[in-house]
């Protein structure tokens, strides 16, 4: 193809296009590069360093996020340099707060039976609450690395809890970034940055306050990124991956028709994430789409139809409920006109739903009288 030139990635040789990284250009082809600050869609910042690669001729490793692939360039994605280099980093990584993994497993052992073995044998909430589902720990078991001499991390910056959605675990933080450049750079609501300097720094809302008292708008984009568990849903903390499964769904607030998963255990949601690389939402969220389902199951849903009757309501068949409703919708018609009938429809269903609604008003009931409110 017109602008693609050679590189040379672990002995293979691959087109790439102008712009594209070294990264890029090994995901294109199926070569794993592990990373963690890197995220898709904003601007690469290769802080983690655990995507350094080995480049013929360089002195120095390079991190293949941010460093652009040059024509006969030959690169080496696990060399015996770069897996040091890695091993090191995530030993670093492990070492700068309250990261918990026992991570050291026999080699022949899967990673999933290695999972399941240690949830049997350790249930306490002291786990981890991203134990099975967290990048630092899969890289961890894939290097076989721990960590030891924790910080005191956790005593400087005490874990916050003070709104319905998010628990920030300072102690479990690794300031990848990706949480600041999801808030900044992907939904734009800038309400979380970096502050202070060495030790100290930390991720912070505004002036260091609450998030409940910042200009966050919980849409949960940050604690779908976070790789580690220093974001968590309050609802979900305990909840682990291989105790759930995932069944896709389309988010019922709006016409938008964002793309969910949701996670379920015992048939009832746990948690809810946006499914990634799928139009139209590719991941992100508001907050009513992250966190408002816990009206699925509510005691105060109802779940048969009501007919009231001396004042009262009763319990009523799906055939009676909307025999009675033609019924009463005919005779209004008859004795009044259409137009004494108006039909409100609802965000909370789908464009379709809605369309049929539109088309029974109008073919049906022979009256323009619909109206649609999506104020939740």
């Amino acid at each position: 193809m017109e602008n693609q030139k050679p590189i040379v990635i672990n002995g293979n040789r691959f087109n790439f296009v102008k712009g594209d990284t070294i990264l890029d250009v090994a995901r294109q082809n199926n070569i794993e590069i592990p990373t963690l600050c890197h995220l898709k869609g904003t601007q690469p910042t290769g802080n983690c360093r655990i995507c350094v690669v080995d480049i013929a001729g360089e002195q120095d490793l390079v991190t293949s996020c941010d460093t652009k692939a040059v024509a006969g360039m030959v690169v080496q994605t696990e060399s015996t340099r770069v897996v040091a280099s890695r091993k090191q980093t995530i030993k670093q990584m492990l070492s700068m707060g309250n990261h918990n993994c026992a991570v050291r497993a026999p080699h022949e052992e899967s990673w999933t039976q290695y999972q399941l073995k240690v949830h049997a044998e350790d249930s306490s909430p002291e786990l981890c609450p991203a134990w099975g589902d967290c990048r630092l720990q899969d890289l961890a078991y894939h290097y076989q690395v721990s960590g030891s001499d924790y910080s005191n991390v956790e005593t400087l910056y005490p874990m916050e809890m003070a709104n319905p959605f998010i628990i920030r675990d300072f102690s479990r933080c690794i300031l990848c970034g990706r949480c600041v450049k999801a808030c900044n750079e992907i939904q734009v609501n800038n309400a979380i940055e970096f502050a202070y300097d060495g030790d100290k720094k930390k991720v912070v809302a505004g002036d260091d306050k609450l998030l409940k008292d910042s200009d966050c708008v919980f849409c949960g984009e940050c604690v779908q990124v976070c790789p580690v568990g220093a974001l968590v849903p309050k609802d979900a903390r305990f909840n682990r991956q291989w105790e759930t499964k995932k069944v896709r769904s389309t988010c019922s607030y709006c016409g938008v028709g964002c793309q969910i998963d949701f996670h379920v255990k015992d048939n009832r949601i746990i948690k809810i994430t946006g499914a990634e690389e799928t139009a139209p939402n590719y991941g992100s969220l508001c907050v009513k789409g992250r966190f408002g389902f816990n009206f699925v199951h509510s005691k105060d849903r109802l779940t048969t139809p009501l007919i009231k009757e001396n004042g009262k309501f009763r319990e009523a068949s799906w055939d009676e409920a909307l025999d009675l409703t033609a019924k009463r919708l005919t005779e209004i018609k008859k004795q009044h006109g259409a137009d004494t009938i108006g039909v409100l429809t609802s965000a909370r269903v789908t464009n379709e739903d809605n369309y049929a609604a539109m088309k029974f008003t109008r073919a049906v009931l022979k009256t323009n009288n619909i109206d649609h409110c999506a104020r939740l």
